[in-house]
């Protein structure tokens, strides 16, 4: 079964920091999250997506098996290359069929991991949601984080109070990795996303998944597409973009320029290069484009 999106972890060395440009940028941001194995978060949350906008701020809590291991310190380490997207994790409906389906397809990389936390409601009040996740594996992209996550308490997720942005940001159309060579991850994507029909152009190879698009595309078609150029370390497949739907352009640009956040017009599109947005590139489209 295809698998939408759940949420993109944005691992930054200055969580502050990163928070506040989220909010100048004119999103609206959760409070700080904690957990138990020493990342801490806050969410950019939109209608059946989030930002884990993330990092490692308790790393002496970074110890043993489970989350600690596979999320933890790889986050640490992507940090340590440098701020930028980390991990994509799309939605599970039923976590142990997709952890059977990627054993299956040879991409597992763990068992299914549950985990709770504290959670703030907009009235003030507290409650618990919980998760549940499994990794998977692209073994051509080492450095780049794949999992499904399974939400327990929904309803104290997601919130549309959380969903209204000053931006006008409505959702996100896609993810998009850039690789030295797209269709060496075809196989992959297939049976990460459970999409089994890709759409391939002489741009890259893209998932068409129930929410969201996974792209991947040449680091020259990055550039032709966003008019800015990816950092990329030859280690397979790296997110490296973030394409979101808005109605405005034009009022996008003048809540940019009033947060003193440095963009470009490009085909159409509004573009917050990596050197302003923490390493990621977030690209800011009309609903309709494609």
């Amino acid at each position: 079964m295809p698998r939408g999106f759940d949420h993109i972890v944005h691992a930054v060395r200055d969580l502050d920091a990163a928070v506040d440009f989220y909010r100048r940028a004119g999103f609206q941001v959760g409070a700080r999250n904690r957990h138990p194995w020493g990342t801490h978060n806050h969410v950019v949350q939109f209608p059946g997506f989030f930002i884990e906008v993330l990092t490692v701020a308790e790393p002496e809590k970074l110890a043993g098996e489970g989350l600690a291991r596979i999320f933890g310190i790889p986050n640490r380490d992507a940090i340590a290359r440098g701020d930028g997207f980390s991990m994509l994790l799309l939605e599970s409906r039923d976590i142990d069929q997709d952890m059977a389906d990627f054993e299956r397809s040879g991409i597992v990389a763990s068992f299914v991991l549950p985990f709770s936390r504290g959670a703030m409601m907009p009235d003030g009040s507290t409650t618990t949601v919980g998760f549940s996740l499994v990794f998977a594996r692209d073994t051509l992209s080492p450095h780049t984080g794949f999992a499904v996550c399974q939400q327990h308490n929904p309803a104290a997720f997601w919130n549309p109070d959380y969903q209204r942005h000053d931006n006008g940001v409505s959702g996100v159309h896609a993810c998009v990795l850039v690789a030295d060579n797209p269709t060496d991850h075809h196989v992959f994507l297939k049976d990460f996303t459970g999409v089994r029909d890709l759409h391939a152009t002489s741009i890259g190879v893209t998932a068409r998944t129930p929410r969201g698009e996974v792209e991947i595309m040449e680091g020259v078609s990055f550039h032709d597409q966003f008019g800015t150029t990816p950092a990329l370390d030859g280690r397979g497949a790296s997110l490296k973009g973030l394409r979101f739907a808005v109605q405005d352009v034009d009022a996008v640009e003048q809540i940019l320029k009033s947060g003193r956040i440095a963009s470009h017009r490009h085909l159409g599109r509004l573009i917050v290069p990596p050197g302003e947005a923490f390493g990621a590139t977030l690209i800011f489209e009309t609903s309709g484009k494609i």
